[in-house]
This record gives C-alpha cells, structure tokens and sequence, in this order.
C-alpha cells in the first residue's frame, strides 16, 4: 500500500500564498491556504493508505484530520525538503503539496503494478504530484524549483523509470488560479471560503 505525503507551510498571514496579495490581505491569504490544506488533507484522509504522513514546516492546528503522522520539513531548498520526506519512507510513496484542494481519493489511489513512479504536471509548469515505488531520494535532489521548467526537469530525471502520468492540475498561486480551482471543486472548503471573500469585499 502506498504512503501518502503532504508537504505543506503552516498557514500563517505572511508566509503562505504571498502571491494572492493583493487582491487578499496577508490574512485572507492565510485562510485561503488552511482552507486548501484542510480539503487537501482530507482527500488523503478518505483515500486508503498504509500511512499518512505530513511534512510540515511549522505548527499544526486545528485544521490537521485525525490518522495523520506529522514530521518536520529539513532545512535546506525544496528540493532538498522533498527528498527528504521521501527518505523517511519505505515502500511505494505519493507526495503532493497544499496548493491542489481539487485533489481527490480518486486521484490519489494509485496502482503500483507494473509502475515506477507517477507524475503529475501542474499548469504553471511544476508538479503537483510524484509517486516512487522505491523512495529514492536522489531524482529530486538539485532540480531547480518555482520556475518555468520545474516539471520539465523533474520529469526527465525519471527517464528510466516506467511512469505513469496524472492529470494536470492548477495550483494556487494568484487570484486567477483560485478562482479556476475553486469552480473545478466547488464543494469544498476553499471554493466556499473564496466565494465569502469575493462577495464580501466585491472582488
């Protein structure tokens, strides 16, 4: 059975999705980012799995599920913080990040048979997903991260693997991709949150 990761930032005002400021105040965008990782979160807590693990830099709160194992993110770049949560495990892995809240256990039930590894490509060019049968850390480890060629890159360092390929998400970065992911999973707590927000203030 698969362990599912999730890498995520506290949501405090200031730290987390800067980039929806403006048109959101710093806390605004806060509750914008826990209300994605709370639907995130459970996702991963409706989809079977051998462990649950968050990999969290920061406190958790209120908004962590029962069932989950929390394990502090290492120092050092993304790309070091995400081989890391892979070496924490043994046996096939999916790590996915907080900015997908259209993620569902569909998505993340994943067969391993006759699989190396998943990929899932994100519309601005990242990943919002990466599975590893055996969780090697080394494919991750000096890919260049938050630009353009992010996936590019991350998926070429599994040429040698027999891959299978996820659908392409949105993640949530501006106001124009809140929106977009809000009306591809509008029953969540992030698309009602958004909708509050919006009307409230008449964005």
């Amino acid at each position: 059975m698969t362990t599912l990761l999730v890498i995520a930032k506290e949501p405090r005002p200031g730290r987390v999705k800067t980039r929806l400021t403006p048109p959101f105040t710093p806390e605004e965008a806060a509750a914008l980012a826990e209300a994605s990782l709370a639907d995130t979160l459970d996702a991963v807590a409706r989809t079977p799995a051998r462990r649950r693990v968050l990999v969290l830099d920061g406190t958790p709160g209120s908004w962590l599920p029962a069932g989950f194992e929390v394990v502090p993110q290492c120092a050092g770049g993304l790309d070091e913080r995400l081989a890391d949560a892979f070496a924490g495990c043994d046996g096939p892995a999916l790590l996915i990040g907080m900015d997908t809240p259209q993620v569902t256990p569909e998505l993340l039930s994943v067969d391993w048979d006759g699989c190396d590894a998943f990929f899932g490509a994100a519309e601005d060019g990242g990943f919002w997903a990466l599975g590893l049968a055996e969780p090697d850390p080394a494919p991750l480890l000096g890919v260049p991260m938050s630009v353009p060629h992010t996936g590019a890159v991350q998926r070429a360092r599994l040429a040698d693997l027999r891959v299978r390929e996820l659908p392409v998400l949105r993640d949530v970065d501006t106001a124009y991709d809140a929106d977009l992911v809000a009306k591809a999973a509008p029953d969540g707590r992030f698309a009602a949150l958004l909708d509050r927000l919006t009307e409230t203030e008449g964005r």
